[in-house]
C-alpha cells in the first residue's frame, strides 16, 4: 500500500472517531437536556400543585414529608425514562424496564408484609380514623393508647403505663379501632347496684344530683338514670353521663369523681350498696371418731 492510500485510511479512521465522539457529545446533551427539563418541571410545577392539593385537605407535616418524598423520587424516575428516550435508547430503556419489573416482582414477593403495612399505611393518611393525640383502642380493648406518631410502615402509641407500643399498620386496618375521643362529646356509663330494700327513685335521684353538681358533666344532653340489673343481692341502676371535649385524662378523672361523689351520698342517706353472700348450708359427719382421734394424734 503506498504511503498516500495509508495517510487516507488514517484521515478516515481520525473521521470516524471524530464523528462518533460528536455523535456521543449530542446523545449526552440531549440526555442532560431532557433530565433536566423533566425535573425542573416536576419541581417548579408538580411540587406546589401537590403542596396546595396538601392544604386543601390540611395534611399534618408527618403526613406531608412522606408524600412529597415518593413526588420526588417520581419525578426522578420519569426524569430519567425520558431523557433515555429522548437521547434514542428506546431499546436500552425497554430492557431496563423489564429488568426493574422483574427486580419488582421479587422484591414484592419478599416484602409482602412490608408492602402491606405500606399500604395500610396509606388507608390510615386517606380514611382519618385518627389522629396523633388521639387516645385509640384495637384488639378489642386489649390494647389502647395516644397515638404519638403514623408512619407508611407503623404507627406508634403511648400506653397510659408509658410503654410505647410500636404497631404494623396492617394490625389497625385489618380489625376494628375505637376512637372515643374523635367526635366533641363522649357518654359514659356506669351501674349501682343499691339493695333491694332501698328507694329506688331516691337513689336516682341522688345519681342525678351529683351529676348535675359535677362541672365536667353536660347539662346538655342532660344525666338519665336507667334500672338495667335485677341481680343476685341487688338492683342495678345504670347511669348515662356526657363530657364535652373529651380526653383519656377527663374520661377517667370524671368517671372517678362522679362515683365517689355518689357513694358519699349514698351512706349519707343510707342507700346500701351490697355486696354477693353466700350461705353454706349442710353438715360433716364422721363415721369412726376413733380413727379420726388416732389420726389427730
Amino acid at each position: 500500500m503506498s504511503a498516500a492510500g495509508t495517510l487516507a485510511q488514517v484521515e478516515g479512521i481520525d473521521a470516524l472517531e471524530t464523528a462518533t465522539l460528536v455523535d456521543l457529545a449530542i446523545t449526552g446533551l440531549r440526555f442532560l437536556v431532557a433530565f433536566a427539563v423533566v425535573v425542573m418541571i416536576g419541581r417548579l410545577v408538580l411540587v406546589p400543585l401537590v403542596n396546595r392539593a396538601f392544604d386543601r385537605r390540611e395534611l399534618d407535616e408527618h403526613v406531608r414529608n412522606p408524600l412529597l418524598m415518593l413526588t420526588r423520587f417520581g419525578i426522578l424516575f420519569v426524569a430519567v425514562a425520558a431523557a433515555f428516550g429522548f437521547a434514542g435508547f428506546e431499546n436500552f430503556l425497554v430492557s431496563l424496564a423489564g429488568i426493574a419489573a422483574a427486580g419488582a416482582l421479587a422484591v414484592g414477593l419478599a416484602m409482602q408484609n412490608v408492602i402491606s403495612n405500606f399500604v395500610a399505611g396509606i388507608f390510615i393518611y386517606a380514611d382519618k380514623p385518627f389522629r396523633i393525640g388521639d387516645w385509640i383502642e384495637w384488639d378489642g380493648g386489649d390494647y389502647s393508647g395516644v397515638v404519638e406518631d403514623i408512619s407508611f410502615r407503623v404507627t406508634r402509641v403511648r400506653t397510659f403505663d408509658n410503654e410505647l407500643l410500636t404497631v404494623p399498620n396492617s394490625a389497625l386496618t385489618g380489625g376494628v379501632v375505637k376512637n372515643p375521643v374523635d367526635g366533641d362529646k363522649l357518654r359514659l356509663k356506669f351501674v349501682f347496684g343499691i339493695g333491694y330494700g332501698d328507694d329506688i327513685q331516691q337513689a336516682t335521684d341522688i345519681i342525678v344530683e351529683e351529676a348535675k353538681r359535677h362541672p365536667g358533666i353536660m347539662d346538655d344532653p342532660e344525666p338519665a338514670v336507667r334500672l338495667t340489673e335485677l341481680n343476685d343481692s341487688d338492683v342495678g341502676l345504670q347511669s348515662r353521663i356526657w363530657i364535652s371535649n373529651p380526653s383519656r385524662a377527663d374520661f377517667v378523672r370524671t368517671k372517678g369523681e362522679f362515683i365517689t361523689a355518689v357513694k358519699q351520698r349514698f351512706d349519707e342517706e343510707g342507700i346500701d350498696i351490697p355486696y354477693p353472700v353466700r350461705t353454706l348450708e349442710g353438715g360433716l359427719e364422721l363415721e369412726d371418731r376413733q380413727q379420726v382421734a388416732e389420726a389427730a394424734e
